[in-house]
């Protein structure tokens, strides 16, 4: 055999020597058994004590307390120092029967006690498992802890009809109630309802809690009244007020930064009320400011609150309870994200928003016209225009649209003279131009409902190679239906015309007429114009 391989099966025969004297190694350390008699946890044995190991000790202490009488239960646990084989240990006996000892060598060394202190600690669990013997074999014991578990039931019965009473009242208090935000949600029914509707889940859930927190504490009560239960009970009840003290001293602990946090709102809501004096001052034109004007001022207000807050939100962020938690980071790295992802098109609509009302270039209940739409405005949105056309129907436009759009005012320059109405007709040139102002004029005159005050304007737009097309101007009232009230000028024009034997109509020529198409020196002015013009002037004012 080579000396390579040599070393190799050496190697190879160490490693598993090695392994085998580590696995029986670890396999003679005792394993821990832990004592457990009637849910109550005695003692936990870590070392053999002699040759037994530490489940045969458990499983012989186990056996020696169930073998105990009713009479060895009257004598209190003792306990015995002994010397065995130089190991130093303490022996529990009750009634002059020996339970089991323990050794140095089963003490926890993370617990830092010494065995006397550890021996006190048994011999109290001893103690508390001996009177929870004599009480489980008690029939006066059980009788009594019945009756009180009888009573506890009926006051839980008691508590939850009275909680149950009061969270109808409550109810009923909620629904009849008014909201104090109710002058914040005008002509919002469907918020107000969305409102009572999470004051009745808050309600629920409040009486929700209450429930578990009395059905809790009923069943700790009741558990801790009979022994083989009892410990249950202790559990139960330890992990409630573990709880509640556990949530008492996260609120003590968030106090400080609380206040910080409330001072900082506080000082925000201060602010706000100022400046909204200020903008109710320049709104009611009590005050003038520059580049403040009346229709921006409601913007201007929204802007400035929601800057506020969003810089006492970022002061009062490090004060807050869990802020430095990975919680609160992962939600913010969450919203962080939504905001880059869906801030393109967001941001386009309200820059555009921004655009449209400091260009004051419209406002709710301006008539406009916006490329092929044309009605009132009702809504002036952050990302949105809302206009209502003739017909009654609703065009949402986005801002940017409206933005890079054409939009023609009708109202801005109305002033007192009332909003702008124009209607065309195309008359053929046989027809006196005089004649068709006089009766475009006198349709006007006619139709109810127009501003009367201002007089109508009649143009000549286009000379047309058959036709000439007329334009007729009038004014209507602010608050006037301009669909209804064009509807009765059209018919008021029709009526004229028929009256005085005009037709409205646009000849086109094939072949050249027999006979000039022209109108005479004498019908010049036929009714009803009126020959007082000047010639070659129109009877209405351009």
């Amino acid at each position: 055999m080579s000396l390579p391989r040599l070393f190799l099966l050496l190697g190879l025969c160490c490693s598993l020597w090695s392994a085998q004297a580590w696995s029986e190694e670890a396999n003679t350390v005792p394993q821990p058994a832990t004592l457990t008699i009637a849910n109550q946890t005695i003692f936990t044995f870590r070392a053999d004590f002699g040759e037994v190991s530490p489940a045969q000790r458990e499983q012989r202490a186990k056996e020696r307390i169930k073998a105990l009488t009713e009479a060895d239960l009257q004598s209190p646990v003792l306990t015995q120092p002994f010397v065995s084989d130089g190991v130093a240990g303490l022996r529990f006996t009750l009634h002059g029967k020996p339970l089991f000892a323990i050794i140095e060598a089963d003490l926890d060394p993370s617990d830092s006690l010494d065995l006397l202190t550890t021996a006190q600690q048994v011999r109290q669990r001893l103690d508390i498992l001996r009177q929870t013997y004599l009480e489980q074999n008690s029939p006066e014991q059980l009788a009594r802890a019945a009756a009180i578990s009888l009573a506890a039931t009926l006051a839980l019965v008691l508590a939850l009809w009275g909680l149950q009473r009061l969270h109808r009242q409550a109810i009923q208090r909620v629904l009849q109630r008014p909201l104090r935000i109710r002058r914040w949600l005008k002509n919002r029914p469907d918020f107000e309802g969305i409102l009572r509707l999470l004051e009745q889940r808050l309600l629920d859930l409040s009486a929700l809690v209450g429930v578990l927190l009395l059905l809790h504490l009923w069943l700790s009560f009741v558990l801790t009244r009979f022994p083989y239960t009892r410990p249950w009970g202790q559990k139960l009840g330890q992990s409630l007020f573990g709880l509640l003290a556990g949530i008492a001293d996260s609120v003590l602990a968030a106090l400080p930064g609380l206040v910080k946090v409330t001072l900082i709102f506080l000082l925000t809501r201060l602010a706000i009320r100022g400046l909204d004096l200020l903008f109710n001052a320049v709104e009611s034109q009590r005050l003038s400011l520059p580049g403040m004007y009346q229709e921006t001022v409601g913007a201007t207000r929204r802007l400035t609150s929601l800057a506020l807050w969003l810089f006492a939100l970022t002061a009062a962020y490090p004060y807050l309870p869990g802020s430095n938690s990975d919680a609160f980071k992962g939600i913010s790295v969450f919203f962080g994200l939504m905001v880059t992802l869906g801030s393109t098109g967001i941001m386009t609509h309200a820059m555009s928003g921004l655009v449209l009302v400091y260009s004051r270039a419209l406002k709710p209940g301006d008539l406009v016209q916006v490329g092929d739409v044309e009605g009132f405005v009702t809504e002036l949105g952050a990302l949105s225009t809302k206009i209502i056309t003739r017909h009654g129907n609703e065009v949402t436009l986005p801002n940017s649209v409206v933005v890079g759009g054409k939009v023609t005012n009708y109202t801005r320059q109305a002033g007192a003279r009332g909003l702008p109405l124009v209607t065309k007709i195309t008359i053929g040139y046989d027809t006196p131009w005089r004649q068709v102002h006089a009766m475009l004029e006198l349709a006007s005159r006619r139709t109810a409902g127009l501003n009367q005050a201002e007089a109508p304007i009649v143009r000549q737009l286009n000379l047309q190679d058959f036709y000439i097309e007329y334009e007729l101007e009038v004014r209507i009232p602010a608050d006037g239906k301009p669909p209804v009230l064009k509807t009765a000028l059209h018919s008021a024009i029709l009526d004229v015309f028929n009256e005085f034997g005009v037709q409205i109509m646009s000849p086109n020529f094939e072949n050249q007429p027999e006979a000039a198409v022209l109108v005479g020196k004498d019908n010049w002015y036929a009714a009803p114009a009126k020959a007082d013009s000047a010639p070659g002037k129109p009877p209405s004012a351009i």
